[in-house]
């Protein structure tokens, strides 16, 4: 085995399944290259779904591994040394070497050569590769692939299949440029082992027939099934977006079949984390591998770029173009908000390729019937997510709310029309707010202030409908930050319909986690006395925090994100801010046709 380059759920009923996402034409993936890397050709015999994703979807993730075999290639990677033409006309279209009998051109001993770094094409055999290494002696020449692993020394050929694939791969395109190749060469860096593998007809159609199946798969549109708890999956840098067994979970308990135990093959929580300015007048440039952050009256503030997960600026914050092209180039996004926390714009680099998914996401979204399907599944999920947070938190249960509310849920698999569902939502949000009064436990001389009639807001006109709002655009803008780096365009929803400026995607998936997210954090706050009423600025009717009430608020939210949940599903403890980017996959594969229902997060 390689080292490779390498729904959520709840207990919410199944909506009517996205019918109709099957047909490439209706969402096939871009046109692909017409020349398939010898690297993908590995991929593909290693884990076909690693193949789909990096070489149609076009995503990559860098983990420890990657970065190391990156760092054991530098020397490879350096273009040095000199490669032999081969003699005009000595090119072959079927992967056998060409007659050696012609030896080196005019002129030319056969003294050994060294070239590095050899980037070559095949256009009759469809195959293209960056060699790390040729060994020429003559024109008879051997190419050398570097991998960070250790040799396999069980294994009879001694290398991997996916291995001896690519190398065979690059033997093949030697020929086919005129030279003389019968044997090409792994090197395994761990164990310092070079593995010969002679290049023989039998392994050459066994290439070239994976050569065949990758090209095919590629141009299916349907991305392969996961591995079957394979021991590959821990070690895969893209196991955070393959997402195998939970993939897997779904898909049976779809078809009603029993589900396996689903590893936690990606870690609880993410070791980077938000940064947030909030400082008027504050400064954000770049020092070698770190941000620094100026602020007046307040000392210079660095952070290592490694330790941030997004960059979130609040009011009139200058940041610095070296700063901007940094953050872009590592995909790290920039967030502006008003000083209220009014979620504005965000800047992202280009490091999403997945055209396949988007194609599919407009689709969905053109298609009335199938946009309400999913629309009807984030609603379900914030009614069952809000009543448990009633029940939970309410020193007397309002027993009449809670019916009612399960009522509304029952009926909402059957609205037929996107009018009918927001007329069940809206009901549902009027019985919710009417008894969330009864979840504030504060003290006689601070309840007047957190005083809760109703829903308002544009502007909030009082401290808990202030908290709402800044809870609701913090959560909004973390699940636009998810739906960018699963490759969705966050804009375009299937509940929420497209309107200038406004985030529709991310505000149909913050709906599951309205209560369970923002909510809880409002309540949190208010109830242990972590913000007080001195904390807010009345200027006419509108209401809002003031600066260090808005930092201890957000402080509290990231909070919520960073807390550990069990999933109700997986069965795994991973935190909130995992959840939100699983929940976007899992809806990224239900488009994909992976599973027939979307299941939003619903705590028991």
């Amino acid at each position: 085995m390689t080292t490779s380059s390498t729904s959520s759920g709840g207990s919410g009923e199944p909506v009517p399944a996205a019918a109709g996402l099957d047909s490439p034409a209706a969402a096939g993936p871009a046109d692909l290259p017409d020349l398939l890397p010898a690297r993908m050709l590995n991929e593909f015999v290693y884990c076909p779904r690693l193949f789909y994703l990096e070489f149609v979807q076009g995503q990559f993730v860098d983990s420890a591994d990657t970065i190391e075999g990156r760092l054991r290639h530098k020397r490879v990677d350096r273009e040095t040394g000199q490669l032999p033409h081969p003699p005009a006309g000595r090119g072959t279209e079927d992967g056998q070497p060409p007659d050696a009998s012609a030896g080196a051109p005019d002129g030319q001993d056969d003294r050994q050569l060294h070239a590095r770094s050899v980037l070559l094409s095949a256009p009759a055999a469809r195959l293209i590769a960056r060699v790390d290494l040729i060994e020429a002696d003559g024109q008879r020449v051997t190419p050398v692939d570097y991998k960070r692993g250790a040799a396999p020394d069980h294994l009879p050929a001694g290398a991997w299949d996916a291995d001896r694939a690519q190398i065979v791969a690059q033997a093949v395109i030697l020929r086919e440029n005129g030279y003389t190749c019968d044997q090409g060469v792994v090197y395994y860096c761990a164990s310092k082992t070079r593995v010969p593998v002679p290049i023989d007809d039998d392994l050459i159609r066994w290439t070239l027939d994976a050569r065949d199946a990758a090209v095919a798969t590629a141009a299916g549109g349907r991305i392969p099934p996961p591995l079957v708890d394979s021991p590959k999956c821990p070690g895969c840098s893209l196991v955070g977006i393959c997402l195998p067994d939970e993939v897997q979970t779904v898909a049976a308990l779809e078809a009603g079949r029993p589900a396996g135990e689903v590893r936690r093959l990606t870690p609880a929580r993410d070791d980077p984390t938000p940064v947030y300015v909030q400082a008027p007048g504050g400064t954000v440039g770049k020092t070698g591998d770190q941000l620094y952050i100026v602020a007046k009256d307040q000392p210079r503030q660095t952070v290592r770029l490694l330790d941030v997960a997004q960059l979130n600026l609040f009011g009139n914050i200058q940041i610095s173009t070296q700063a901007v092209r940094e953050l872009a180039q590592r995909g790290i996004p920039i967030t502006y908000s008003s000083f209220g926390g009014y979620f504005q714009a965000i800047t992202t680099g280009l490091t999403h390729k997945n055209v396949e998914l988007r194609l599919r996401q407009f689709e969905t979204a053109r298609q009335d019937h199938l946009a309400l399907s999913f629309a009807r599944a984030f609603i379900l999920g914030k009614i069952r997510n809000a009543r448990t947070l009633l029940r939970r938190n309410s020193p007397e249960p309002p027993r009449a709310a809670l019916r009612d509310l399960n009522d509304l849920r029952k009926r909402i698999p059957t609205a037929q029309t996107a009018a009918t569902l927001l007329g069940l939502e809206g009901n549902a949000a009027r019985l919710y707010f009417q008894h969330f009064p009864g979840m504030l436990k504060v003290p006689a001389e601070a309840a007047p202030a957190f005083d809760f009639a109703a829903r308002n807001r544009r502007p909030p006109r009082d401290p808990v409908n202030a908290l709402l709002s800044l809870a609701y655009s913090l959560l909004v803008k973390e699940l636009t930050v998810a739906t960018l780096r699963v490759g969705f365009d966050p804009f375009l929803g299937f509940y929420h319909r497209p309107r200038y400026g406004r985030p529709a995607l991310a505000l149909d998936l913050a709906e599951e986690f309205r209560p369970l997210v923002a909510d809880s954090t409002v309540l949190q706050v208010i109830n242990t006395g972590e913000i007080q009423p001195r904390d807010f600025v009345q200027r006419g009717p509108a209401c809002n925090l003031s600066n260090n009430g808005r930092r201890t608020f957000i402080n509290a939210f990231e909070r919520r994100l960073d807390g550990l949940v069990t999933h109700p599903v997986f069965g795994y403890t991973i935190s909130y801010r995992r959840v939100l980017e699983v929940q976007a996959r899992l809806l990224a594969a239900c488009l994909a046709g992976e599973f027939p229902h979307y299941q939003p997060f619903v705590t028991r």
